[in-house]
């Protein structure tokens, strides 16, 4: 049986004094054996101060992105191996935003996965489709081809080590919403793709839920078949919300 994960994304925000508080208070109300796992991806000037305050609790630590390359002259960029030095067990790639924002194309995102995996980090690979392309009843296509293009970098191996995240991206701030069947019927598209490859790995990948995903429908979303999880925004800024998606799973 899959073990539900609910990672929180801090994007571009955070101070030393706001993350010690967060994470002191979202500590103190997971307990010692929370039920799913549980993971905060923080910008990288933080990943160390996540490290020393998070080391040894039940509280695992990420990346919000990776380089594609192992070491060298590419200033700004942030390794795998360097994310691992610092403790980080996941680290996402591929985010809408970073897709919107920076043009990172599947086969680059692809590329981050790889280099994640061979670094020992869990590479969280988020798909999703825009508003305009669910309109147009692309969706299957649009997300098929993001994962199409991980599936080849990646061996059997690999793909044992990876985490998939659904990002409706039309939904996200928006306004709009997914139903909970609207979503689990994505998240069941991706397994049956990962199938395709290897029908055991695709029965224990974790598949996450990132379409604003809030206390108020986390149960109903995490009561699918195939969504294990959620990758949480703005609600994993605040250690109440955060808490309550934690105990919903």
């Amino acid at each position: 049986m899959r073990r539900k994960l609910v990672a929180g994304n801090w994007k571009m925000n955070g101070t030393l004094a706001t993350n010690a508080a967060l994470l002191k208070e979202i500590l103190h109300g997971l307990g010692t054996l929370p039920a799913c796992d549980v993971a905060v991806c923080a910008p990288a000037p933080y990943l160390a101060q996540c490290q020393q305050l998070l080391d040894g609790t039940a509280v695992a630590w990420g990346g919000q992105d990776v380089s594609v390359h192992e070491a060298g002259a590419f200033t700004g960029e942030v390794s795998g191996a360097m994310l691992r030095d610092v403790g980080c067990r996941y680290v996402l790639v591929g985010h809408s935003e970073r897709r919107a924002y920076h043009g990172e194309t599947d086969a680059l995102v692809a590329q981050k996965a790889l280099r994640a995996v061979r670094a020992g980090v869990v590479p969280v690979v988020c798909v999703g489709e825009t508003l305009a392309q669910r309109e147009a009843q692309q969706t299957g296509a649009i997300v098929g081809g993001q994962l199409d293009a991980v599936l080849a970098v990646l061996d059997d191996a690999d793909l044992s080590n990876i985490v998939l995240a659904y990002e409706p991206v039309w939904a996200i701030g928006t306004g709009k919403t997914a139903t909970p069947e609207m979503a689990q019927e994505v998240h069941a598209t991706l397994r049956q793709r990962l199938a395709r490859r290897n029908p055991e790995t695709a029965a224990q990948t974790v598949i996450l839920y990132g379409g604003s995903m809030k206390p108020d429908n986390a149960r109903q979303l995490m009561a699918m078949a195939d969504i294990d999880g959620g990758l949480i925004g703005g609600a994993a800024l605040k250690a109440a919300d955060f808490l309550a998606i934690i105990h919903a799973a």
